[in-house]
């Protein structure tokens, strides 16, 4: 065989295994991406639902707490910065600014509603309601999910960031569209990710 006959073919299957090996690459990317973005639609589910009880839990407290409406509209205040962080979020999963912003409102919303159980305390009618109590249990429910979705939000992130920068991957990573490792969800509190310590019983 001639040499540049050789030296042909060989380039020609370096090209096809280049060509097998990013089509390998493009794939696995994708797939990892599409884990951690439905993750996070499992966080956006979860929040919904408790956004959805907060309306509901400051509508039976305000029956009993008259006096206390500072707090029950700061409560219902931080909701709807939470819900609007959570949409923007939802458009941009594993994006940092949109990830740092649910995290930051999250935390806010968290400290009203601690500060709200914390009043409620105060009030032994409103601690004896049926519907408290039971608005009370479904948030605690609804922490303990969102704990969980956010755990495997960060595990899937974790292995697309992982796999992203490892070798070849990250020699094709950006010309595929991947620039950036995607965003953990950190909530900057232990008691975001808890539901209030309050007994309604």
């Amino acid at each position: 065989m001639e040499p540049w006959l050789a030296l042909t073919v060989v380039a020609i299957g370096l090209g096809v295994l280049a060509v097998v090996i990013g089509i390998g690459i493009y794939n696995r990317l994708v797939s990892l991406e599409n884990r951690y973005e439905n993750a996070f639609s499992q966080i956006e589910v979860q929040l919904q639902r408790r956004y959805d009880l907060i309306p509901n839990l400051v509508e039976t407290a305000k029956g009993y707490m008259s006096h206390e409406r500072e707090t029950l509209e700061a409560v219902i205040s931080a909701r709807n910065q939470a819900l609007g962080s959570l949409k923007a979020a939802a458009e941009h999963p594993g994006a940092a600014t949109a990830m740092a912003d649910l995290a930051s409102a999250e935390k806010g919303l968290s400290g009203v509603l601690g500060r709200l159980f914390a009043v409620a305390e105060a009030y032994p009618d409103l601690k004896a309601n049926h519907n408290m109590m039971q608005l009370t249990e479904e948030l605690t429910a609804t922490e303990n999910k969102v704990s969980f979705a956010r755990q495997h939000y960060n595990d899937s992130v974790t292995a697309y960031n992982t796999y992203r920068e490892s070798f070849p991957p990250v020699m094709f990573a950006s010309m595929f569209g991947h620039t950036e490792n995607a965003e953990l969800l950190q909530f900057d509190s232990a008691a975001i990710s808890e539901a209030p310590k309050v007994s309604f019983s």
